[in-house]
Parts: C-alpha cells; sequence; structure tokens
C-alpha cells in the first residue's frame, strides 16, 4: 500500500516546478496523469543533448532533463485548444482529486480549465497553480523562470566570490533550484489542502510562485537583512555566521570544514598542530572568529596545504570536526554512503531497456516509496486512461486520434 495510492493527480504542468511536485506525489502513490501537446509534449523532452540511448547506442528522443522530473506518471496526449480536448481534460479534472498547472495567470480561463470552472464541476478539487510572481500584484502577467527569479529574488546577490576576488561577481546556483523548491512547497500545499479537505469536505485554490518561494528561501540571510538593514554580500563559499565553515585548499585539491562550536574548533586547532588558536581570544569563540575572520582563514589556508584532502578527511573525523570532500557527480555516485542508501535505482524504458533514476529521499517505514514505472514516452498512455478512467470505446479513441484531439 502506498500512502497516496487514493490520490488521482491531473498534471497539465511542464518544464520543473510543476512535474517535480507531481513526481513526488507518484512517488508517494498517487496516480498521476500528464497531459501533453500531440506530437510535441512537455518542453524538456526536447532539453538536450543529453539524450537517453536506446538498446542499440542512438540517441532517444528523450532528454535527461525530462527524465529527471516524470517518473510514475501516465503521458496522455491531448490538444485542449479543440473543444473536444477540453472537454477530455474537463472530464479528467472531474474525476481528479488535484490538478497542478503553471501557464500564465488566466491562461487557462480560455480554455474553460481555470480553477473556477474546474471547481463547479468538482468541488472537492485541489487546484495548484504556479507561476513566476502569483495571482496578483505588478509582475502577475510576467513569465518567470528559475534564472532570472535566482537573480531578482536575491539568491545570487549571496552566492558567488566577493568583491576583491579572482572571479568576483553573482552567480546562480548549478541546478534550478528555485523550481525544485517550488516543486517542494507546492507538494506540501497540495498535502495540507488534501487534508483539509478531508475533514470538511472543501477543495481549494493553491497560488505558489517563484518569487514567494526563492525569497522565503533565503532564511537566515534574509533575516540578517531584516535585523540589521544591512543587505548581506557575497562570501564566496564562507558562511556568514559560522567561522570556520568554507572550504580551504589542500595538497590535492580542496577541503570543506564546517566548524559548528567552539569544541568543534578546539579539536580542529588539535588536529592542525594549533592548539594556541583555540586560546587566543580573537579566535576562541564563534563571535570573535566572525569579527577577525580575515585574520584567521589566511592562517587555516597555510596549514591546511600540507595534508591530502583524504588525509585531512580521515584525520578530522577520527576528532568528530565535521568535514567533507568536494565531489563531481561521479565521485558523488561513487560514494558508499551514496551506495548504501541506493540513491541510484533502474527503471525498466521500452527503448532503452532501462533508465537510471536518482531515487527519492523519502524514507517510509509503513508506505514506503515505489518506483512503478519510467518516465512515460509521448502519449504511452492516452489510450488506457481515456478507456479506463473516461470509458470511452477504442472506436471513440480512434476518431478522436485521426481528429487530432489525442
Amino acid at each position: 500500500m502506498s500512502a497516496l495510492s487514493h490520490i488521482r493527480v491531473l498534471d497539465l504542468s511542464r518544464v520543473l516546478a510543476g512535474p517535480w511536485a507531481g513526481q513526488i506525489l507518484a512517488d508517494l502513490g498517487a496516480e498521476v496523469i500528464k497531459i501533453e501537446r500531440p506530437g510535441v509534449g512537455d518542453d524538456t523532452r526536447h532539453w538536450g543533448p543529453p539524450f537517453l540511448k536506446d538498446a542499440q547506442g542512438e540517441n532517444t528522443r528523450e532528454a535527461a532533463y525530462y527524465l529527471s522530473a516524470n517518473r510514475n506518471k501516465q503521458s496522455v496526449t491531448v490538444d485542449f485548444t479543440q473543444p473536444e480536448g477540453q472537454q477530455l481534460v474537463r472530464e479528467l479534472a472531474a474525476k481528479a482529486d488535484v490538478v497542478l498547472e503553471n501557464f500564465k495567470v488566466g491562461g487557462l480561463a480560455a480554455y474553460g480549465l481555470d480553477y473556477a470552472s474546474l471547481k463547479a464541476l468538482n468541488p472537492r478539487l485541489i487546484y495548484c497553480s504556479i507561476t513566476g510572481f502569483g495571482q496578483n500584484g505588478p509582475y502577475a502577467k510576467r513569465a518567470g523562470y528559475d534564472f532570472m527569479i535566482q537573480g531578482l529574488g536575491g539568491l545570487m546577490s549571496l552566492t558567488g566570490r566577493p568583491e576583491g576576488e579572482e572571479g568576483a561577481g553573482p552567480v546562480k546556483v548549478g541546478v534550478a533550484l528555485t523550481d525544485i523548491l517550488t516543486g517542494l512547497y507546492s507538494t506540501v500545499a497540495v498535502l495540507a489542502a488534501l487534508n483539509h479537505r478531508d475533514q470538511s469536505g472543501i477543495g481549494q485554490h493553491i497560488d505558489m510562485a517563484l518569487l514567494d518561494v526563492q525569497v522565503a528561501c533565503l532564511a537566515n540571510q534574509a533575516m540578517n537583512y531584516l535585523t540589521t538593514g544591512v543587505p548581506p554580500r557575497r562570501l564566496g563559499n564562507a558562511h556568514p555566521n559560522i567561522v570556520p565553515y568554507q572550504d580551504f585548499p589542500t595538497a590535492d585539491g580542496d577541503i570543506i570544514l564546517t566548524v559548528g562550536n567552539d569544541s568543534q574548533f578546539r579539536k580542529f586547532c588539535e588536529v592542525a598542530g594549533f592548539r594556541e588558536w583555540a586560546d587566543d581570544p580573537r579566535f576562541s569563540t564563534n563571535q570573535a572568529r566572525v569579527a577577525h575572520r580575515a585574520e584567521l582563514i589566511p592562517l587555516i589556508r597555510q596549514a591546511t596545504v600540507f595534508k591530502t584532502t583524504a588525509q585531512w578527511v580521515a584525520l578530522l573525523e577520527e576528532a568528530g570536526v565535521p568535514c567533507g570532500p568536494i565531489n563531481d557527480l561521479a565521485q558523488v555516485f561513487a560514494d558508499p554512503q551514496v551506495q548504501a542508501r541506493g540513491l541510484r535505482v533502474e527503471l525498466p524504458h521500452p527503448l532503452a531497456g532501462t533508465v537510471p533514476q536518482v531515487a527519492s529521499p523519502i524514507r517510509l517505514s509503513e508506505t514506503p516509496v515505489q518506483y512503478r514505472n519510467a518516465p512515460p514516452l509521448l502519449g504511452e498512455h492516452t489510450e488506457r486512461v481515456l478507456g479506463e478512467v473516461l470509458g470511452l470505446s477504442p472506436e471513440r479513441i480512434a476518431a478522436l486520434r485521426e481528429a487530432g484531439v489525442v
């Protein structure tokens, strides 16, 4: 049994934030029906290379980007710019618990697929709209993309090398983190709305905005500003409130030190052979170390270059000082802890034989995540869903396909 096996989700979203939420719900057991444009599908199907290779080593039309966010779903192709297509989606929504969509504000009203229209058919419906800026405000009509929101929402002002260093300047995060976080928050909102519906019988509209999520996730840095009125500056890999908490050079690469308290700092000093640092009033407390960051960090950097990363990790782990290497993804998936946790899984795929996936981090003891199927081929489940969910005959489905509706 799965936690959400009783829930049906109609996923009208594309790209990442919405599909990420849909994949989480699907991993938790929900039946997720992904509606895609006939012949085209989700934009990310074409966002390559790289593409998945088939059994002969040739590229398929399945981009790695698409494969990252769409497992455990069913793909149904419907052209809802046509009246018959709109009716099909409305019928599916009438039988759904949740709708996910990330069209521009008001974009689905023209097709009768907005919240007000679908609520009239299904008052218990949870309808989650994901946009760049939300349903109101001066930017509501604008398109919103992760990169742009990282800049506008302040994240890039905190990310990158500080002024005065080589390569100084703002840098985006290496994955579309705002989209991912919006997908996570959307999932939380959907689960909360489902719980409310269980008690009240009433569905609701969820207004999720990438900008809102980005600002909310500034966390301690937002509070650093709000409590002082001073915008935080870029610190590269350093931490604004903890020292030492950054990368340091070693004899063969780099190591990350994450010293979270004064006891750990004293242990680090002992391992490094500089016990006097822990007793120096400039460095003996975290508050002092933050104030004297410019003096302490060069001292540590001069010390760390005399051992390899592996040597430092071994010594510091034995002493109970949090630390670690900076791995590339080959090293990540070869890491024994990553392998022990089963973070790579393989699913059967009709073109490639199997497709690799990154496992869900959600570990439930009674209702564990089930990996039921690979990210679907475009329209792979059209006949099944229209037949089993809507009860359409094979002849009716064939006629819809002939008319280009599906």
